[in-house]
């Protein structure tokens, strides 16, 4: 496990590139962290250091944003939080895309935790007293 600590919001680039660094030939990325903890903010600085500029924010109602990384290929961005059940995941085709072989960055990843594959790479981002953020990759 690594853990980083993010200063500030300067440090989240640095962040985002120690992440996909350790990203190896995994796909799938969950993100568990409290609301306003940072993963959008962490999420959209990894699409950004994987070469995506024309980004959409967090796909809150859309569940799911598409990219397509000049390096890494298709790259996508789920926000599950809506969702109320791993029924409703499924319906919504979230293991289908889960596996499709693109890149899947999940915020709110507990509730699709059964779907995940077993080589996924789990973030946690805490806030702590001083309001920086710890994260922590496994």
């Amino acid at each position: 496990m690594k853990e980083l600590i993010a200063h500030n919001l300067e440090d989240i680039p640095f962040v985002a590139k120690v992440l996909l660094e350790q990203l190896g030939n995994r796909k799938v990325v969950a993100f568990y962290a409290e609301m306003g903890s940072g993963k959008t903010t962490l999420i959209t600085a990894v699409l950004r250091a994987m070469g995506i500029e024309n980004l959409e924010g967090s796909p809150t109602y859309s569940l799911v944003n598409s990219y397509d990384s000049p390096y890494f290929g298709e790259v996508m961005h789920f926000d599950v939080y809506r969702l109320n059940s791993l029924d409703e995941a499924l319906d919504a085709g979230i293991e289908e895309l889960l596996y499709s072989g693109a890149h899947c960055f999940v915020e709110w990843a507990e509730i699709v935790e059964p779907l995940l594959p077993e080589d996924v790479m789990t973030v946690r981002i805490q806030v702590n007293e001083s309001g920086e953020r710890v994260v922590q990759i496994d």
